[in-house]
């Protein structure tokens, strides 16, 4: 099976900077894209960027010019560093890996998509 793990949540302060990881690990063969959502109360998890195998990213209109999505391949992490974080920035944030693994045998490879437990991060104005 493959596990994915998230850290680095917390409260910050408005304009301050926080950094978030996820690793993934278990029977995985490989990881395609990674990414990460954010989940504020009552609404619906969104998008806020990702990154694909050869480092190639995209990021929500919100988050542009203030995060980054970086990933080490042999390590199998992604991580999120925000700078100037606002209250709106608030939520759960989640890592999402789509990655290819070993079947329950190893004599097969699977393609499949797994989410983090989610890390909560609070903005305080």
């Amino acid at each position: 099976q493959v596990q994915v793990m998230e850290s680095g949540g917390g409260l910050v302060q408005a304009g301050e900077s926080q950094r978030l990881s996820c690793t993934a690990s278990g029977s995985i063969v490989s990881i395609d894209t990674m990414a990460w959502y954010r989940q504020a109360a009552g609404k619906q998890r969104d998008l806020v960027a990702t990154i694909n195998s050869d480092g190639t990213t995209n990021y929500a209109d919100s988050v542009k010019g203030r995060f980054t999505i970086s990933r080490d391949n042999s390590k199998k992490t992604v991580w999120l560093q925000m700078n100037g974080l606002q209250p709106e920035d608030t939520g759960v944030y989640y890592c999402h890996v789509n990655v290819l693994r070993w079947g329950a045998l190893r004599d097969i490879t699977v393609r499949a998509e797994y989410w983090g437990q989610g890390t909560q991060v609070t903005v305080s104005s």
